[in-house]
């Protein structure tokens, strides 16, 4: 919900007429041609009704920032992960499980990266496969590589 100021401020722009000119060269007011006015912004009820919120969508992913480009499944990002989270997981383990022996300790963090690990190379490939298939379609545009 808008603040009052802001709703005083969409008032007041409401309120005021526009007129686009530009000033010559000669320092003359030059009314501009209908056709070099941008278009005015997609009314609210239409892009809630779906149709202007896909096309409100595809203009800001062209205009601001690329979509992302999602990198084919490997077990070697697979393994990255598991080194990032395979001591965290045997550390709560050791920490919370404190009256057990070390090896009840660690048994159940590596059961748990036993589960997680496929089910991460699982996701990656969804999303591999739906970012494929969006592009296939032509919805999304992968960036360029720097250069």
């Amino acid at each position: 919900m808008p603040t009052r100021k802001q709703r005083r401020r969409q008032q007041k722009s409401r309120r005021h007429e526009w007129e686009y000119v530009f000033v010559d060269g000669e320092g003359q007011e030059v009314e501009v041609d209908p056709e070099h006015v941008k278009p005015a912004k997609v009314d609210r009820a239409q892009s809630r009704n779906g149709k202007g919120a896909s096309a409100a969508k595809g203009a800001s992913t062209t205009k601001g920032r690329r979509a992302r480009v999602i990198e084919p499944p490997s077990w070697h990002r697979v393994g990255k992960r598991a080194l990032m989270i395979g001591p965290v997981v045997v550390v709560a383990m050791l920490l919370l499980n404190r009256g057990l022996p070390i090896g009840q300790r660690i048994l159940p963090a590596a059961v748990m990266l036993a589960f997680f690990l496929p089910f991460s190379y699982f996701t990656d490939s969804l999303a591999y496969k739906m970012y494929k298939k969006r592009i296939d379609r032509g919805d999304g545009k992968p960036k360029s590589t720097k250069g």
